[in-house]
């Protein structure tokens, strides 16, 4: 059989070799995205990537425990501490369809490589921030990286591994988020209290990561480039982007700056639905859009869309709140309030690389997702009945069925999605997935973190008139007037004040987020199983 020359490759339309140099595989040796390889030349292939992934994950679990201390030295409120999250995830979320989109049309491998870029200069702002404001700035920095490496993953193992064996890596990059989201904190936290360090290296820490990734990148991922004439959709990507933001905006300030049925509120839904709806419009004519309209048209895409919306409000509420209340409720140390998140990182690690080597023996996994969605409604139903002196078993096994759910039904909702596709559509796909689940996570700690804010105000205004005249005449002064308070600080009385308004404020968080869980699960029920391919795309 003849070999084709690289130019004859390249007139046929073929994919052409990434990266070429004396060292690349001939072709007839095993390649990366050849379904031939062997798990080692994999694990090789994606040893880079995971460590890219880790670094992404890090970004955002590493400063999840020092929020408390961050936002009190740069005299921040619980808006400040809100938007610290919600700015990196509202990047994260309107980025994440454009790199999905320039996967299909440029060399995946290079884009992974800029996102590490962008985020190391994102990281190294941050840590030199001197107010939450441009701390706030520094992580939509921060969320562009993290969006490029979040949807890149997926897509790069997509190239490289059948549907039918994805589950099994899908399980290590399960695992990868585990190790990251339990180390993240616990690392976070031990930073935060060792005095010659500070909070700052929070941010500096992930840098070396980054920097090892990129040059783990450079020697190991090979993948083909298909080289076509292309129109990237500035225009979609630029709308999405706008709608997402004035709909965040709108729910962070509602209830606080002004009221929920206001001329503000009508303004910014009003302004975010125009938004949309002319969103939708531009892609329907665009002929290379952001988001292909035309995925929808898919029972599957479209269903496991609409249940990664509601997984990602009960994933990111998880994460972010628990610091706040085993700091504030339960007056635990960061690194503390790392270890006892432990349930629930072993729940999610248990589950996604299980799930993840079953579904590859079996092919099936829409029991996975359904499963997931039950246990998911359970734990953050059950996390609604926790106060700041419920005994801690109890909690770390609410968290633990939490954890089981999120690893049954996060990488398979992706999983499902990319079996349905053609390879020129995959990143598109597989970012539209990841989209929503950010999508879902930034609404929803936006949303919730109003929510705890409110909360907590009733909560101490009742405890604080329950003292008496002693409560009345301490007023809202050991808040800071609407800060996150310092717990050494305050009196005893005000203090089981504070500690008691956090737990309740926070377990009312998990309480409102469970019925999206419960809508996940609905969701599920109605996602028609097919047989997992046996080929890579």
């Amino acid at each position: 059989m003849a070999t084709a020359t690289p130019a004859g490759a390249a007139r046929a339309g073929r994919a052409e070799p990434e990266d070429p140099s004396p060292e690349d595989p001939s072709p007839e040796s095993p390649t990366p995205e050849s379904p031939t390889m062997t798990h080692r030349q994999i694990m090789e292939a994606l040893s880079g990537l995971l460590l890219g992934m880790f670094v992404a994950i890090l970004s955002s679990t590493i400063v999840s425990n020092a929020l408390p201390q961050i936002i009190t030295d740069l005299g921040g409120g619980q808006s400040a501490y809100t938007w610290v999250v919600t700015a990196s995830l509202l990047a994260m979320t309107a980025t994440t369809p454009l790199w999905g989109k320039l996967s299909d049309l440029f060399s995946k491998k290079l884009l992974v490589q800029i996102a590490l870029v962008i985020y190391v200069l994102g990281s190294a702002a941050a840590g030199l921030s001197q107010s939450a404001g441009t701390l706030i700035a520094c992580r939509v920095v921060q969320g562009v990286g993290v969006g490029g490496l979040s949807a890149l993953a997926q897509i790069v193992m997509a190239a490289m591994i059948s549907p039918r064996e994805r589950g099994r890596y899908s399980g290590y990059l399960g695992a990868t988020f585990a190790v990251a989201t339990v180390g993240g904190p616990l690392l976070g936290g031990v930073i935060t209290d060792t005095d010659w360090l500070g909070w700052r290296w929070c941010f500096y820490v992930g840098v070396p990561f980054a920097v090892i990734a990129l040059i783990v990148l450079q020697k190991t991922l090979r993948l083909p480039v298909v080289r076509r004439e292309v129109k990237v959709d500035w225009t979609g990507a630029f709308l999405i982007s706008a709608a997402v933001s004035l709909l965040l905006i709108w729910v962070t300030f509602a209830g606080d700056k002004y009221d929920w049925i206001s001329w503000q509120t009508y303004a910014m839904t009003g302004g975010a639905v125009a938004l949309g709806a002319l969103f939708l419009a531009v892609e329907s004519r665009a002929s290379d859009p952001v988001v292909p309209l035309r995925l929808f048209r898919n029972r599957t895409i479209a269903l496991a869309s609409v249940a990664s919306l509601f997984v990602g409000v009960a994933m990111f509420a998880g994460t972010v709140f628990f610091s706040q209340y085993f700091q504030l409720a339960r007056d635990k140390s960061p690194t503390m309030s790392g270890v006892m998140t432990i349930p629930m990182i072993g729940g999610l690690f248990l589950s996604s690389t299980v799930s993840g080597q079953i579904i590859t023996k079996t092919g099936r996994w829409k029991a996975w997702l359904v499963v997931g969605g039950a246990l998911t409604t359970a734990g953050l139903g059950l996390l609604g009945t926790m106060r700041y002196d419920t005994e801690y078993w109890h909690i770390a096994l609410f968290m633990a069925l939490l954890g089981l759910g999120l690893g049954m039904m996060m990488q398979n909702l992706v999983l499902c999605t990319q079996n349905q596709v053609a390879p020129e559509e995959l990143g598109a796909a597989s970012s539209v997935v990841t989209f929503f689940r950010s999508l879902g996570g930034a609404v929803g700690v936006s949303a919730l973190g109003a929510v705890l804010g409110n909360r907590v105000t009733h909560y101490v205004e009742d405890g604080l008139a329950a003292l008496g005249p002693q409560g009345a005449a301490l007023g809202h002064g050991g808040t800071g007037g609407g800060g996150i308070p310092d717990l050494d600080l305050l009196p005893p009385p005000v203090r089981t004040v504070m500690e008691s308004a956090y737990g309740h404020g926070v377990a009312d968080v998990f309480l409102y987020a469970a019925p999206f869980a419960f809508l996940a699960f609905l969701v599920t029920l109605f996602i028609r199983e097919v047989a997992l391919k046996s080929k890579a795309h």
